[in-house]
């Protein structure tokens, strides 16, 4: 773990409670407009083809917000996992410690900004089908 004062650590916890709050209460609000705006509405009474795709393409559209957002929560768990064992700060790839501007700005960091740019370089499109 990289060595943090009292007063950083305290930083960093206070930027993951905070984002995690913030997560929580747009999941939160997504789901119940999610609930409240049902299919129909969206696509109306009298549907053809088009609507039907509208309708479909902005269900999809939520439930993907919503999945980046779970994702996202969950990341904030770790890293909060991490903070309380001590594990936290350290690149996962090379070991050496994260920049606190770094964790300070993306407290989920796992990687220092060398080798995120290698795995982001490596991975840019791991998931993208092609034909």
């Amino acid at each position: 773990m990289a060595a943090f004062t009292t007063d950083e650590t305290a930083k960093i916890k206070q930027a993951l409670e905070q984002r995690q709050r913030q997560l929580i209460e747009e999941i939160r609000d997504e789901l119940a407009s999610s609930g409240e705006q049902h299919y129909i509405d969206l696509a109306g009474r009298v549907t053809d083809l088009a609507d039907e795709s509208v309708a479909d393409l902005i269900a999809d559209m939520d439930a993907a917000m919503v999945d980046r957002q779970v994702i996202e929560v969950r990341e904030i768990e770790a890293a909060s996992a991490r903070l309380a064992a001590g594990d936290f700060g350290s690149c996962v790839d090379c070991g050496a410690d994260i920049p606190l501007a770094r964790l300070l700005a993306y407290p989920t960091a796992v990687r220092c900004t060398a080798c995120q740019a290698v795995h982001e370089k490596t991975y840019a499109h791991a998931g993208n089908p092609s034909l």
